[in-house]
């Protein structure tokens, strides 16, 4: 199994760079991508180089960062709640970081810098989580389904006020076309912006692999493992804050993009099997692919107005999920 695992996992990768390659060299304008890389490195002012480091380059990472994310986060979180229903956007922190971007869309402060919408969003994620942990305290996975329930219809709710209230139809253009979630016109300030947490939050999700194994065989086999659930080092504050910040990051630079966190897992579960600690790489690593491999294909169908990457997602994701769910009503049926 560990060397079936290291095979899929590799061949992953390599999927993963083919797309990555693609991605550089895919355009309106044909480049050789290498010439292209390097005289952006170098700071010569060459319309390749503008065009592959400035504008595909970021584009190409923030999607392997996004889908990465969301792909480990579902991962993670139906480990822990064993609910395969669970999503990034459960917890709530999608939608404050949606609700922060929102908002200096409504008080017109985009118009000042470009960078205080991510900024905004990072703010809005942050104060999401801080309210969230305080809600969930020592309480259990189902205090944690219920509080981050109420939190995301609570963002939810706000956001529409805003919505109610923007004066200018071209704000209310412009704050749902980012709502749908888009990687376009995205520069190296956001992989920048993005990028701290969505380390910071992997590496404290991954660490709880080990976690997620003995949970499978209930809370009371964890903690007799030597697993700690509670408590501020505990299992559910490591998931809540990897999620938060991981999660939190990447909403506020591509907007809201769903389905990749709960689609991914269940993708991978007949090939890598159903423990959680090996579903963790090979999440962020489909996550990845699907992400950038729908980004290509928002790409190649754009002609006057590019569709959103968003529903791109929830496009390719319910057929996937709705498959899943036959084949599941099948196996209870015999």
């Amino acid at each position: 199994m560990k060397n079936f695992s290291l095979l899929f996992n590799s061949v992953l990768c390599g999927v993963l760079g083919f797309l990555f390659i693609i991605s550089l060299l895919w355009g309106e304008s044909t480049v050789h991508s290498v010439s292209a890389l390097t005289d952006w490195l170098m700071g010569k002012p060459s319309i390749e180089g503008v065009i592959v480091g400035k504008l595909r380059l970021p584009r190409t990472l923030l999607a392997i960062m996004v889908g990465g994310t969301l792909g480990l986060s579902g991962a993670v979180l139906q480990g822990y709640l064993r609910n395969p229903l669970a999503d990034p956007g459960l917890l709530g922190v999608s939608g404050g970081a949606a609700l922060g971007a929102v908002c200096v869309f409504y008080t017109g402060l985009f118009q000042i810098s470009a960078l205080l919408l991510p900024l905004g969003g990072l703010i809005g994620a942050g104060l999401s989580a801080v309210l969230l942990l305080g809600l969930v305290g020592q309480g259990g996975v189902l205090v944690l389904i219920v509080a981050g329930t109420a939190l995301s219809v609570f963002t939810t709710a706000l956001t529409a006020l805003v919505l109610n209230l923007v004066p200018s139809p071209y704000a209310m253009f412009e704050i749902l076309h980012w709502l749908m979630g888009s990687l376009s016109d995205r520069t190296m300030t956001d992989v920048w912006l993005a990028l701290p947490g969505v380390c910071l939050g992997g590496a404290i999700m991954a660490s709880c692999g080990s976690a997620l194994d003995a949970l499978t065989m209930g809370e009371d086999v964890a903690v007799s493992l030597g697993f700690r659930l509670g408590g501020v080092f505990g299992v559910q504050r490591r998931v809540v804050l990897g999620v938060a910040v991981a999660v939190g990051s990447c909403v506020a630079v591509s907007g809201a993009i769903g389905f990749v966190g709960l689609m991914v897992p269940h993708m991978l579960r007949p090939f890598v099997g159903y423990r959680p600690s090996r579903l963790l790489l090979p999440s962020f690593l489909m996550g990845a692919v699907l992400l950038l491999g729908a980004d290509l294909g928002v790409r190649m169908l754009a002609h006057r107005a590019e569709i959103q990457l968003g529903v791109i997602t929830v496009l390719l994701g319910v057929p996937v999920f709705f498959y899943r769910l036959l084949l599941y009503k099948q196996r209870t049926m015999f």
